[in-house]
Formats: structure tokens, C-alpha cells, sequence
């Protein structure tokens, strides 16, 4: 039987898939693609103080919630540049997912939420 973390990681791999499909399918820039697809990672500069202001600052980088909010108010006000850098946020989350990087407890950065689940 496949364990749940291989399950979560296969499904994140596939989100950040379809992803890159909808942004090269809107055809928007490659080139912000390429210079914001990392940016969400910004927020593990709070582990440079202390691993609870860290994971804090790291888990609302890496929120879902964020970039599916810019894409609604994107959509809603037409602002194309807005859906792109949701689209990417959104990719860039899927992306460390898929490679085991989830949420973050308060005690080192390696303990996420998809080491808890086996």
C-alpha cells in the first residue's frame, strides 16, 4: 500500500503541473516566472532570529490561502499581472510539496507536517 506522504507529494507534483499548463496557457512571462518562483522562500528569512518566528513567517508564505485570495482579486479586478504571480506563488508551493517541504513546526526546519504523516 502506498503511504499517505508518497499520496500527498504525487497530488502536489500534479497541481504544480497543471499550474504551469494554465500560466503558459494565459501567456504570461517566463522570464517572471523564472524571477518570482523562488521569492516565496523570502519568508524563511525569520529563522534567522528564532525557528518559532521562523516557521511562523515560513508557514504564511507557503499558506494556499494566499495566492488563491490574489487569484480571486486578480480575477475580479482583471489584473492579469496579479493571476500571474498567484499562478506562480501557488507553483512554487505545489513545487516544495511535492518535494517533502510542508508546513513547519516551531522546533527545527527540517519538522514539517508531511514528516508527521509516514
Amino acid at each position: 500500500m502506498t503511504r499517505p506522504v508518497w499520496l500527498l507529494r504525487m497530488e502536489e507534483g500534479a497541481l504544480l503541473v497543471a499550474a504551469v499548463v494554465l500560466y503558459a496557457h494565459l501567456h504570461f512571462s517566463w522570464v517572471l516566472f523564472g524571477v518570482l518562483f523562488l521569492t516565496p522562500d523570502l519568508f524563511m528569512l525569520g529563522y534567522m532570529f528564532n525557528v518559532r518566528l521562523g516557521a511562523g513567517m515560513y508557514n504564511a508564505g507557503h499558506f494556499l490561502l494566499g495566492p488563491m485570495v490574489l487569484a480571486g482579486v486578480s480575477l475580479w479586478v482583471r489584473s492579469g499581472m496579479g493571476l500571474a504571480v498567484a499562478i506562480i506563488w501557488f507553483s512554487h508551493i505545489a513545487f516544495d510539496r511535492a518535494l517533502g517541504y510542508g508546513f513547519k513546526y516551531p522546533t527545527t526546519f527540517q519538522d514539517t507536517h508531511l514528516q508527521h504523516l509516514g
